[in-house]
């Protein structure tokens, strides 16, 4: 019994501190990581979720505005608009 108290006493800090420093790695490399997929060619311009498992995209790309709808099973192209 004592045994599993000592492991207990050294276990929760080690995982706590696992925990800590997982999140404090995700906020240091993510935002660089988000940074690097910016491209001129192809912008999100705005998403409206449609419900829980779907949502529709405008993207700029090579001058056009294309509306996406996006769901659990794949992207669809609904309507292209030439940017003027």
């Amino acid at each position: 019994m004592t045994f599993y108290i000592v492991k207990l006493f050294i276990m929760v800090p080690m995982i706590g501190l696992l925990i800590y420093g997982s999140l404090w790695l995700y906020r240091k490399y993510q935002p660089q990581m988000m940074m690097r997929q910016n491209s001129n060619l192809l912008n999100v311009v705005e998403t409206v979720p449609m419900g829980v498992q779907s949502k529709l995209a405008v993207v700029n790309f090579d001058g056009r505005q294309i509306l996406l709808a996006v769901t659990r099973n794949g992207i669809q192209k609904i309507d292209i608009h030439h940017a003027d």
